[in-house]
């Protein structure tokens, strides 16, 4: 088969193509046809490897008939447009069934080619009479130019039909996503229970052990007791974490959020005495359009971070910034801490992913980072780590204004 009928035959199955077609731009363009050039008939055909589809039509009724009787068929494979003064004098077409009376009676005949933006010719714009004719020279112009507002049409259609598709596609995404999200947060809450419980049991087992004396009373006894302690308290912190990371994903109750106001409400929440030594430079954070109770999430994340992260050598600073840009605000939250390599501060938002040593004061569980993207992400902004205070990180977080 021609590498040309290929071409046309997918797009016309683009074009969703096999009969007349319900569009009333395409009639209006084979009506204008008619005005423009004085004849009764006009038909927008499209053509494909058996078939000529009449999708819009004036004077007629648009059929569809086999490729072999088609006029058009015999037009589309030349290279400019065509016009016969009479057909039963041209011997393209003078044996035609349109021609012929089997199936019309077809006597002047002109058409333009339908050239799709690949330069494909998908069919013709012909306009006919059953009595001979010309068509002057503007008549000529204007019928190729009604050509091209059919394959714009055609276009239109195609492009309307793929978005609607499209559409449809992300929505059921969209509930796919939703439904998997709860079964994910419903099996990360019955995985937390179970792990809970029995932490919880090691836990107090652990904290009568503790203050045991025979255990109280030696040091190297309860070095151990206590550090198995902390591996209790940083498993429990790991199963609060995963729990969190799980649950966000559903959906977003949005509305004007003081990122201000969220800020101070989580410093206050921070254990006494956190920032005795500590110096706040809190600059005029902005409000933004968001889910209140997931963005203090993400900034009680950070902050805990910086707490964590802060060297033993110098008194922690913690420093906000924004500034607009376009339809959005940009919030950097810096620290003068270890700060995290340039190499590895992507990788600082992977799920389970530690750029500190775990077990170390820094190393957290992996986990808050990927949720705090997983948050930002579902507000339509970003969030991303680069250099801080003194070698600490800054934490830039972009979100939509209110």
């Amino acid at each position: 088969m021609p590498a040309e009928v290929l071409d046309r035959d997918a797009l016309l199955a683009a074009y969703q193509v096999d009969g007349p077609l319900d569009e009333p731009d395409l009639r209006s363009v084979a009506e204008l046809a008619t005005h423009v050039c004085a004849v009764p008939y006009a038909v927008v055909n499209l053509i494909s490897e058996h078939f000529q589809h009449q999708v819009a039509a004036v004077g007629i009724t648009p059929s569809v008939c086999a490729r072999g009787d088609a006029m058009c068929a015999v037009t589309i494979g030349e290279p400019e447009p065509v016009e016969v003064p009479d057909a039963r004098d041209d011997p393209r077409f003078a044996a035609n069934p349109f021609v012929t009376g089997r199936l019309g009676l077809v006597r002047f005949y002109a058409a333009s080619q339908l050239r799709s933006p690949s330069g494909a010719v998908l069919g013709t714009l012909c306009v006919f009479d059953e009595t001979t004719g010309a068509l002057t020279a503007p008549q000529r112009h204007a019928l190729d130019l009604l050509a091209g507002q059919a394959v714009a049409a055609l276009e239109l259609r195609r492009a309307y039909r793929a978005l609607t598709a499209t559409v449809r596609d992300l929505a059921d995404a969209r509930v796919e996503l939703e439904r998997s999200n709860g079964q994910l947060a419903a099996f990360a809450g019955q995985v937390s229970h179970d792990l809970r419980n029995p932490l919880a049991g090691v836990t107090g087992f652990l904290e009568l052990l503790a203050d045991h004396p025979a255990v109280a009373g030696e040091t190297t006894a309860r070095r151990h007791v206590e550090r198995a302690l902390a591996a209790a308290g940083r498993m429990r912190a790991m199963v609060d974490d995963l729990l969190a990371y799980a649950r966000v994903g559903g959906t977003l109750s949005t509305g004007r959020v003081d990122l201000g106001v969220l800020l101070r409400e989580v410093l206050d929440d921070v254990p006494p005495g956190t920032f005795d030594a500590a110096r706040l430079d809190l600059g005029v954070l902005p409000t933004v359009r968001g889910d209140t109770t997931q963005l203090r999430a993400v900034l009680a994340n950070v902050v805990a971070n910086a707490v964590r992260c802060a060297r033993p050598d110098r008194p922690l600073v913690l420093r906000t910034r924004a500034r607009p840009a376009g339809d959005r605000w940009i919030v950097e939250i810096a620290d003068n801490g270890i700060g995290v390599p340039p190499e590895r501060r992507e990788e600082a938002f992977e799920l389970l992913r530690q750029v500190h040593e775990p077990g170390t004061v820094a190393g957290g569980s992996g986990i808050g980072l990927a949720t705090c993207r997983r948050i930002v992400s579902a507000h339509g902004g970003s969030i991303s780590l680069d250099d801080g205070l003194d070698g600490g990180t800054a934490v830039t977080i972009t979100l939509p204004s209110a």
